[in-house]
């Protein structure tokens, strides 16, 4: 059951930044007017920083079953709980909790301590 809880968590997570990712390119970086050039690509990519590091703690999610190492498992279950929770957090508090992301950034979150 545990296991299926962090396939769970990874699949939510992978999700997540795959949302992220379209939404960013298509309603945030789309509207937005920032000048110079240059700096409109850096935030874009460090957006999408974001995204790809939020995908890779989702891979981490669904291969830590299979880690030959309960250390391993526990630091990486552990270290996805926290990124997502300050993600979370952050998207709640910046957008005052009417952004449904801080939810699914939550629902990793729980998954993921339910599987730990």
């Amino acid at each position: 059951m545990r296991d299926m809880l962090l396939l769970a968590a990874g699949l939510v997570a992978i999700t997540v930044a795959l949302i992220h990712g379209v939404l960013g390119e298509t309603v945030v970086f789309a509207r937005a007017t920032i000048s110079p050039e240059r700096l409109r690509t850096l935030l874009r990519l460090v957006w999408q920083a974001g995204t790809v590091a939020w995908i890779g703690c989702g891979v981490l999610l669904i291969a830590a079953p299979w880690m030959g190492s309960e250390p391993a498992r526990h630091w990486t279950v552990i270290t996805v709980i926290v990124v997502f929770a300050f993600a979370a957090c952050a998207n709640a508090l910046a957008t005052r909790a009417r952004h449904f992301g801080w939810v699914m950034l939550a629902g990793v979150v729980v998954l993921a301590a339910a599987g730990y």
